[in-house]
């Protein structure tokens, strides 16, 4: 399960590249197989609750994405991609850890506003104060500037209220951020009554006029044009995850003197009107359009790996996606989400990648790119997928696994082939659920009767993994 590369493992692979001669390195990169330049630059881009149609080149008819469309004609568009969790902290969790959000410990569910817990592991962490992303734990960011790279952060945190869990902690040099799960786009609280201001520079309290998105993407690009002139001898992290389109819902011509009332429903992530929705996004798109044509102008385009993925599935406001289930289940509706990469001369451009991958395939894919191994002791859970792809090798066989708890509710699910097990508790009551994936994406005919051996031994499996990742603390 702890494969980090297509065929050998993770650690074995940077031996043999370290010792590789250059005439080996330049036959490794012939027109089948492209040479991975030098520690590019890394640009990650993060939606929250982005539908998996909710992108022109995802098949959305009424949203127009241009910007990102085009990135999918310039690299590769992942069709089975999963997010590593049904909400934002644990997958935020998996992806900067590269490791499954189980291992940590009170982030299986979102953190609640103000850092409430929300399970009962949760419950527990946050009344001892300890209901965050702790320090103690390595982050993709903390490894690449100990390799020498600039790291920024520019957009949505939510992995921990309290300063100890904050951005800072966790290996980036620059911090703009909102702390929690969602706010008012235009007065940066967060929901109501508390209306509790969440902006963040450095650790310190901020205030700045503008809409959430474009603040975002302009402190990314601010950043990004000072790194180009004082720092360009180093590569870079920048990792902006936007708050769109997550709820409230406020497109960006609609700023009131006051942040939306508490019986608005826009505060519901179910209640979107379609063209605020639409406009959100499009919004979103633009941003990254500013941020795409100033790495462009800067010529910094041609060795900087960007990436762009969804938290988790969308909401019930998301375009109609032909899967079953929303943000918040293991259907795949709450975990499949959109992902494109770019990599300029290394990844093919404009193909399609069927093969499954998730979250953490991409934290590992990132640090076989920067030529840095995991942590001791932490190894990945994911695999260099980006490496596999780059040498036309099918990753390895694998399964894959989930867990989201909240309240007395948890979801289950694996994935391993074609064959998919949903498992949904309620207090002492399960329902099951088995599908062929390839057959029926959808998931409408439940195979559990049928496929009882196949439903047997995923469990069984799924039972392994929880206790190989039970937290330690």
């Amino acid at each position: 399960m702890n494969t980090n590369a297509c065929s050998i493992p993770f650690l074995i692979l940077s031996a043999l590249a370290a010792l590789a001669a250059p005439s080996d390195r330049a036959g490794a990169g012939s027109a089948a197989e492209p040479a991975a330049p030098a520690r590019p630059n890394v640009v990650l881009i993060l939606a929250d609750d982005l539908g998996w149609r909710d992108l022109g080149c995802y098949g959305a008819r009424d949203i127009r994405t241009p910007h990102l469309d085009r990135l999918a004609l310039e690299g590769i568009r992942f069709t089975q991609f999963y997010a590593n969790g049904p909400e934002c902290s644990p997958t935020r969790t998996a992806l900067l850890t590269g490791r499954y959000q189980q291992r940590v410990g009170g982030l299986e569910c979102a953190i609640g506003i103000g850092g409430v817990g929300r399970y009962d592991d949760a419950i527990r962490l946050a009344a001892q104060g300890e209901l965050g992303l702790p320090e103690s734990e390595p982050t993709i960011a903390q490894l690449l500037r100990r390799a020498g790279f600039a790291t920024a952060i520019s957009g949505k945190w939510h992995l921990g209220y309290e300063e100890k869990f904050s951005p800072g902690r966790h290996g980036f040099d620059h911090a703009f951020y909102s702390l929690g799960g969602g706010m008012d786009y235009f007065h940066h609280v967060e929901d109501p009554p508390g209306y509790t201001p969440v902006l963040r520079l450095d650790g310190a309290p901020v205030q700045r006029r503008g809409y959430a998105t474009d603040l975002f993407a302009d402190e990314a690009t601010r950043w990004l044009r000072g790194f180009a002139t004082k720092d360009a001898s180093r590569p870079f992290f920048l990792y902006l995850p936007f708050t769109a389109p997550h709820a409230p819902f406020q497109a960006p011509g609609e700023e009131q003197p006051a942040p939306l009332p508490a019986g608005s429903p826009r505060w519901s992530q179910s209640q979107a009107p379609p063209a605020v929705y639409a406009a959100m996004i499009e919004r979103m798109d633009d941003a990254i359009g500013r941020l795409l044509a100033a790495l462009s102008e800067l010529r910094l385009e041609t060795n900087t790996l960007v990436i762009f993925m969804s938290d988790n599935g969308g909401t019930a406001s998301a375009r109609p996606t032909g899967l079953r289930g929303i943000k918040g289940s293991t259907f795949e509706g709450g975990i499949r989400a959109p992902c494109i990469v770019r990599w300029p001369g290394i990844l093919p451009a404009g193909q399609k990648i069927a093969h499954p991958a998730v979250t953490f395939d991409l934290t590992a894919s990132i640090a076989r790119a920067a030529g840095i191994d995991a942590p001791a002791g932490r190894p990945f859970d994911g695999i260099d997928i980006l490496g596999c792809i780059r040498r036309g090798k099918p990753p390895p066989s694998r399964a894959l696994f989930w867990r989201a708890r909240r309240g007395d509710r948890t979801w289950r699910a694996a994935r391993e082939s074609s064959f998919k097990l949903v498992a949904r508790t309620d207090g002492d009551r399960t329902e099951e659920f088995l599908f062929d994936i390839e057959r029926d994406p959808g998931e409408n005919t439940n195979l559990i009767e049928s496929g009882a051996a196949t439903a047997a031994r995923l469990r069984q499996m799924l039972g392994a993994w929880e206790s190989d990742v039970k937290a330690v603390r």
